[in-house]
């Protein structure tokens, strides 16, 4: 235990446990998305020489410069950076919860929620001209009331004397199931730029982004990740099972449905402004465990910065790779996210 620290802060009020190997590690990879996300302002229909985005950052930089990297790329790095990490948490909370690494936001109906939602605000707000009669920035606010709610109808059917794991996944596969078939109706029925409309953002993009959204999702999700930070203790209690929880003075079901409230609000608040991104949920958490282990105190910063690291490379790949066509970042998440999907079934076969 000579890699273990405790540290106790506030007049020794409070403590925790600090495995060195796993903070330096994790030092690394957020370093790393630091440095992706300076580096991907560089990235676009023309590339800008990373000394000119520093001055442009320092407002130094010349006017043109200027408005492409703060005023243009700068909102949707940032939308993809913190999307990733709540994304990234979520599946964190979600797995500690379930036991099994192999679940992920996108099983329990939450994104297939706020799709659904979306496109019936698309079609219910939408006149015989097929124009919309409200103004599309109340879109976000649609997939966000939608993936809650689908996120609490969930909890409420999995609820049986309380709510396992295993009846939670269930009910989750079959909620997102019947989500998705009203989404694939209401495109079918619907005029075709509806359709157009809510493909980009099933599948995930921040093209649109901008400095408004900035400054309601990247507060909201600060507040929300340092909340899921305050409780990873909880979390760990969680791993143990619903016995020695319960014999550890915790109550079980109200923390389990504190968490799920928790986990679809971090979800809501990234597929609000960046699309139903798929499979970062699965694959950061999975990928943060391996190199700093399952604790969670240093598990959901881990995740956070991968999940970051994730949906920023995904973006840099998509409006580079095949310019001048830009390709959602969603795309590129599944393309990963699928192959390892089904890396971790062969690697868990008993999950």
């Amino acid at each position: 235990m000579k890699h273990v620290k405790t540290i106790r802060l506030l007049q020794q009020k409070f403590s925790f446990l600090l495995d060195v190997q796993a903070a330096k590690k994790l030092m690394v990879i957020s370093l790393l998305a630091v440095a992706v996300f300076f580096f991907s302002a560089s990235f676009g229909d023309s590339f800008i020489n990373p000394l000119k985005v520093l001055q442009a950052f320092l407002g130094y930089g010349s006017d043109f410069d200027q408005l492409i990297i703060i005023d243009f790329r700068m909102p949707r790095i940032f939308i993809a950076a913190f999307a990733g990490m709540a994304l990234a948490v979520a599946g964190a909370i979600l797995q500690g919860i379930v036991k099994n690494p192999l679940a992920s936001p996108d099983i329990i109906g939450i994104s297939a929620g706020g799709g659904a939602a979306v496109v019936g605000f698309l079609a219910i707000f939408s006149d015989s001209n097929h124009s919309l009669t409200v103004s599309i920035e109340w879109l976000p606010l649609a997939g966000f009331i939608g993936a809650t709610v689908v996120g609490c109808i969930v909890y409420l059917f999995a609820w049986k004397d309380g709510v396992t794991p295993n009846r939670l996944v269930l009910i989750g596969i079959s909620v997102s199931a019947f989500m998705q078939a009203i989404t694939t109706m209401l495109m079918i029925i619907g005029p075709i730029y509806q359709a157009s409309e809510a493909n980009k953002w099933i599948t995930g993009s921040v093209k649109s982004a901008d400095w408004d959204q900035v400054q309601i999702v990247v507060p909201l999700i600060i507040v929300l990740l340092l909340i899921t930070f305050f409780i990873t203790r909880q979390l760990n209690v969680q791993e143990l099972g619903d016995d020695t929880a319960s014999s550890l003075g915790q109550s079980v079901q109200k923390t389990r449905l504190y968490l799920i409230l928790l986990c679809s609000s971090l979800v809501a608040s990234a597929i609000a402004f960046a699309g139903a991104i798929g499979f970062v949920g699965l694959m950061a958490p999975h990928i943060a465990r391996r190199i700093v282990g399952s604790s969670f105190g240093v598990l959901i910063p881990a995740s956070a910065a991968i999940g970051a690291l994730l949906v920023m490379i995904a973006d840099i790949i998509g409006r580079t790779a095949f310019s001048p066509l830009e390709v959602p970042a969603g795309v590129f998440t599944a393309a990963i996210g699928a192959p390892y999907f089904i890396y971790l079934l062969f690697r868990n076969p008993n999950k």
